[in-house]
């Protein structure tokens, strides 16, 4: 089971989810990008995937989790090969757990 607790990751993760990309595709970081992007828009945002997964998939939760299960696992992958170390904050680990910002950055431009 994946799990992720990084909203940034999961909200990227569902928008991939609604996308077109095939989970027998190869997609690059651009199509990645682009998708994303593209779901953001066509959705209204993040909050509009919800109900189209639920319209897909209600029948076949199955299929469901084996393709958030991919999704999740190449946002990971896609995202994490792009983001510099984790760093620690002047008390403690304030960046554990955390993307940096510029990962915000990225999901706020899209929409």
């Amino acid at each position: 089971m994946i799990a992720t607790t990084n909203p940034l990751t999961a909200a990227r993760a569902a928008a991939l989810f609604v996308s077109d990309i095939s989970t027998t595709d190869q997609p690059t970081g651009v199509m990645v990008d682009a998708a994303i992007k593209h779901a953001l828009r066509s959705h209204d945002g993040s909050r509009g995937y919800a109900a189209d997964v639920a319209a897909a998939y209600g029948d076949y939760p199955e299929f469901a989790a084996r393709r958030m299960r991919w999704a999740i696992s190449l946002v990971e992958e896609l995202y994490e090969r792009r983001m510099p170390p984790r760093t620690h904050g002047a008390i403690g680990l304030s960046g554990a757990g955390r993307r940096p910002a510029r990962s915000a950055e990225f999901l706020a431009s899209a929409a």
